[in-house]
C-alpha cells in the first residue's frame, strides 16, 4: 500500500497518569523524573500498561498502519534508556546545555558506558501482544545521548562516549528485532541542533549503532517538540549527510516548517517518513491539506518509498486533538493514493 501511516513515536499520556502541565512546563527530562507520575510506585507499571492499551487502540481506531506503544512509559524519548546504562552516576547528575542553550540536569558519565540488560524489550513484547498490525519501536541515538550528558569519563570526549553509546544501542536493536519488531527507529534530534559535531563523528556513531543490523531501521531527525521549540528553520542543517547512513528510512518534518522537499532528492534509496501533521497548534488538518503535503514530496521521492507521519512526537497535544489529527492523516493518505491513481490513469 502506498503512503502507509504511523506515528513518529509518542502519543499523549493521559492526565490521570502523568502531570501533563508540569511535563509541558519544562524541557524533556534527561534524568529520571519520578515526580511527574501521579500513580504510586507500586501501581505505576500496571497503570502504564493500561494507558499503553489506550494508545494502541487509539492508533488502530484512527486507522494507522504501523503502531507504536506511544512511548507511554517514558518521561522523555531518551532518558529511560540513557539512565539504564552502566557508567552513569544516577545520584549525582551533571549539567549540559539543551538545544535552546539553557543548562539542564543530565546523566553524568563516570565510567565505561555499557548496556547491562535490554531496556525496551518488555515494552515491545507488550505491544506485540496487543496488536496484529506492524509495529515500530524507538531508541535514542548515540550522538544525541552523548550531547545530553556530562562526560566526566573518556577524558571528556563526547566522541568516545558516543561510540560506546552506539554499541549499547546496537545491542538493544538486535534484541528488538530478534523479538519481532518490524521497524526500529533511532531518534537523533541533536544532529540537527549541532551539525558541526554531527558531521565530525555523529554519522560514524550512528553507523556503528546499525552495524550488522539487517532489519528495517529508521533515523528520526527533527527541530524539537513544537510545544517547546517554537521557532522552525526553513531547512535542515544536517540531513543530506544521512545518505551515507546504513538506515533504511529517514524521518523528517515538513508540515510546520514548510520544508522545501527538494532536499529529499539527496536521500535516494531511503524510505522517507514524511511529517505531514503540524503539531504547533490544535487546528485539525483537512484530508486535502495532508494530501497536498504528501504531493509536495512526490517529485523527489518515489511514492513506494513514502510513509506519512506527524512532524514529531504527539506527546504534548490534548488526546482528542491528537486522535483527530491522526484521523486526518489517515484520510489524507487515502486521498493522496486516490489522486495518484487518477493521475496515473490519465
Amino acid at each position: 500500500m502506498l503512503f502507509p501511516t504511523t506515528l513518529v513515536g509518542s502519543y499523549p499520556q493521559p492526565e490521570w497518569l502523568i502531570d501533563r502541565k508540569r511535563l509541558a512546563g519544562r524541557f524533556p527530562p534527561r534524568v529520571r523524573a519520578r515526580e511527574l507520575w501521579k500513580i504510586p510506585e507500586a501501581d505505576l507499571a500496571e497503570a502504564q500498561n493500561d494507558a499503553t492499551l489506550v494508545a494502541i487502540k487509539a492508533q488502530e481506531d484512527a486507522g494507522l498502519d504501523i503502531i507504536t506503544d506511544g512511548e507511554i512509559r517514558r518521561e522523555s524519548y531518551s532518558n529511560r534508556f540513557a539512565t539504564a546504562l552502566d557508567g552513569i552516576d544516577l545520584e549525582n547528575p551533571g549539567t549540559a546545555l539543551d538545544r535552546s542553550g539553557h543548562p539542564n540536569p543530565v546523566p553524568r558519565v563516570v565510567g565505561p558506558i555499557r548496556r547491562r540488560h535490554p531496556v525496551g524489550l518488555s515494552d515491545l513484547e507488550f505491544l506485540l501482544g496487543h496488536t496484529k498490525r506492524r509495529v515500530k519501536v524507538t531508541v535514542p541515538g548515540p550522538f544525541t545521548m552523548a550531547q545530553q550528558a556530562q562526560i566526566d569519563f573518556y577524558g571528556g570526549s563526547r566522541q568516545l562516549a558516543a561510540m560506546d553509546y552506539a554499541i549499547a544501542v546496537n545491542e538493544e536493536i538486535q534484541d528488538l528485532f530478534a523479538a519481532g519488531a518490524d521497524i526500529v527507529q533511532i531518534d537523533e534530534p541533536y544532529m540537527q541542533a549541532r551539525p558541526a559535531e554531527a558531521r565530525s563523528y555523529g554519522l560514524q556513531a550512528l553507523n556503528r549503532a546499525l552495524q550488522g543490523i539487517s532489519g528495517q531501521t529508521a533515523v528520526h531527525i527533527c527541530f524539537g517538540y513544537a510545544a517547546i521549540i517554537h521557532e522552525r528553520p526553513s531547512g535542515y542543517s544536517f540531513l543530506s549527510e544521512l545518505a551515507d547512513c546504513s538506515c533504511r528510512q529517514v524521518s523528517v518534518e515538513t508540515a510546520q516548517s514548510s520544508l522545501d522537499c527538494a532536499v529529499l532528492h539527496t536521500l535516494q534509496g531511503k524510505k522517507i517518513i514524511l511529517g505531514v501533521i503540524d503539531l504547533s497548534n490544535e487546528q485539525i488538518e483537512t484530508p486535502e491539506q495532508v494530501a497536498a503535503r504528501i504531493r509536495r514530496a512526490l517529485p523527489y521521492v518515489d511514492p513506494v518509498n513514502l510513509i506519512a507521519a506527524p512532524d514529531c512526537g504527539m506527546k504534548y497535544l490534548p488526546r482528542d486533538i491528537a486522535f483527530a489529527k491522526m484521523q486526518a492523516m489517515v484520510a489524507g493518505a487515502q486521498l493522496a493514493r486516490t489522486q495518484l491513481g487518477r493521475s496515473a490513469e490519465s
